[in-house]
Order: structure tokens, then C-alpha cells, then sequence
């Protein structure tokens, strides 16, 4: 078995068209993380897909038993590939996905998914704190767009400045097809 892991991260329906948080360009990052997903499969890679779920079942949004926190079908797990359910922006905070990677051994992990600025960020600098050599593909990555201040952020500007950030000390970030 390979000693990389892909950790899909919140493609849920919460963020497609039909769910109450749509982001910028999810489709096309889906369709990245699906062929990211069909690669990990053929070279044996550790696949772990990850969801989000507030626990409150008034949360506005990744509402217990709601359609919104199911992983999006694109990218949708298969046989015994692993789920993990978590409750905040850190994949690793309150699950078992170190206990899971270091159990397979895994030294390096690749990071797709959703929201760029959010999940991503923390996943992958929790990763790099735990040690793995972690890769994020930024095109399998989506976001949305914010607002500070009243100054209005583009999803694109929210998306390059958290890939900055990564880039800068906790992953090395690359594009689908150059990962491929």
C-alpha cells in the first residue's frame, strides 16, 4: 500500500446550486477532485472522505439529516473507503483521521475539497503541524466569496490568498493535472 492519502474534504451538496451555501466554481473542482478520486483508487492510495455536520439540528446550514450534508455524488465514496464526520473546520480536531493515516502508516496527504479559505486551511496546516508532507490541489479546491469590513472579496481572491498562505510554509501546491 502507497503511503499518501487523499483526504476529500466537504464536497457535500450543501455547497452545489441546490444547497443553502453554494460556492464559486464547486462543479469544476468536483470534477478535478473526481479524477484526483480515480487516480488515488488506481495507485492504492489511502482515499478518506470527510463530511461536515453541525450537531444542532437548528444549525442554518450542514443541518443534521438534511440532504446538504451528504457527500455530493461526483465524488461519492465506494466499498470501504473511509468516512469521517466532523463538527469544525479541522478535519483532524475531535475525529479519528490521525489515528486512521497512522495506522496505514501515511507520510504524505493530498487535500481537496471545500471551502478553500476555511477547511482546506485548517486541514492542511493541522496535517503539516502532525508532520505529513502535505500537497493541496488548488483547482479541486472551491470557496466563496466574503466580505470584512465592507470591503468585498471575490471567491477568486479568497481562493489565491489562501493557496498563498499554504504555499508559503505548510503545503506545496500544485494544479490537478500537474499532480497527475
Amino acid at each position: 500500500m502507497s503511503k499518501r492519502a487523499v483526504i476529500v474534504v466537504d464536497i457535500q451538496n450543501e455547497y452545489f446550486a441546490s444547497g443553502k451555501l453554494p460556492l464559486v466554481n464547486i462543479e469544476q473542482a468536483a470534477a478535478k477532485a473526481a479524477q484526483v478520486i480515480d487516480t488515488a483508487r488506481q495507485n492504492k492510495d489511502l482515499l478518506v472522505h470527510v463530511h461536515h455536520e453541525f450537531p444542532d439540528p437548528d444549525a442554518p446550514v450542514f443541518t443534521p439529516g438534511t440532504n446538504g450534508i451528504n457527500i455530493h455524488e461526483s465524488v461519492a465514496p465506494k466499498g470501504d473507503e473511509p468516512v469521517i464526520l466532523k463538527n469544525y473546520p479541522n478535519s483532524f480536531l475531535k475525529t479519528n483521521l490521525k489515528e486512521l493515516l497512522d495506522a496505514s502508516d501515511i507520510e504524505e496527504v493530498v487535500v481537496i475539497g471545500a471551502m478553500s479559505h476555511m477547511c482546506i486551511e485548517a486541514t492542511s496546516r493541522a496535517a503539516s503541524d502532525f508532520g505529513y508532507k502535505v500537497t493541496v490541489l488548488e483547482d479541486a479546491c472551491a470557496t466563496m466569496d466574503l466580505e470584512f469590513n465592507g470591503v468585498k472579496v471575490p471567491a477568486a481572491q479568497v481562493h489565491a490568498t489562501a493557496m498563498a498562505a499554504l504555499g508559503f510554509a505548510y503545503a506545496s501546491v500544485q494544479s490537478t493535472r500537474d499532480y497527475l
